[in-house]
């Protein structure tokens, strides 16, 4: 059963964020080479192209800092980046270990796709890795229509990158 999340788009002004964002980045340094690291830190995150969401657990709407069990958790992220007027790359997709497998992700994925369509793209775009690590990953973005395609954007060809697209 699919968690009750409450999303939002986020300024990344909350400590939380910085440590969950540090959490992702770990693990990607963890199971990808360093140069196939293509994940964004919190001030790459800021750039004006990029709009970044948060999805929270545990209240109509949290309360900045709060997360536990006495408050609301930050369980999820997703971000969107403009490639262009019509082309946008989905970034930054991840959920809080203790919430994988119960819709957190699906639900994000769901939600940037209805930004993304609202802000007149109509194709989104991912980079994930190759790796085992990413196969849950692979197979959500597939259940939601997403293609393997080519390199898009500044990324290079990489065996250690897996490029998926779809339109919206």
């Amino acid at each position: 059963m699919a968690a009750a999340l409450y999303i939002r788009l986020d300024d990344l002004s909350d400590p939380c964020i910085a440590t969950f964002l540090e959490e992702h980045l770990a693990d990607m340094r963890r199971v990808s080479p360093p140069e196939s690291v293509h994940a964004l830190d919190l001030a790459a995150l800021r750039a004006p192209d990029i709009r970044f969401w948060t999805a929270w657990a545990g209240a109509a709407e949290p309360a900045d800092s709060a997360q536990g069990a006495d408050g609301p958790a930050l369980v999820g992220t997703a971000a969107l980046k403009r490639l262009d007027a019509a082309h946008a790359e989905l970034k930054s997709m991840r959920t809080a270990a203790v919430w994988r497998g119960q819709g957190v992700a699906a639900q994000m994925l769901v939600y940037v796709m209805d930004q993304a369509r609202a802000a007149g793209h109509t194709r989104l775009s991912l980079e994930t890795g190759s790796e085992e690590f990413f196969a849950s990953a692979r197979a959500l973005y597939a259940r939601h229509g997403f293609m393997p395609c080519a390199h898009f954007g500044s990324y290079q060809p990489d065996p250690h990158s897996c490029f998926m697209t779809r339109a919206l």
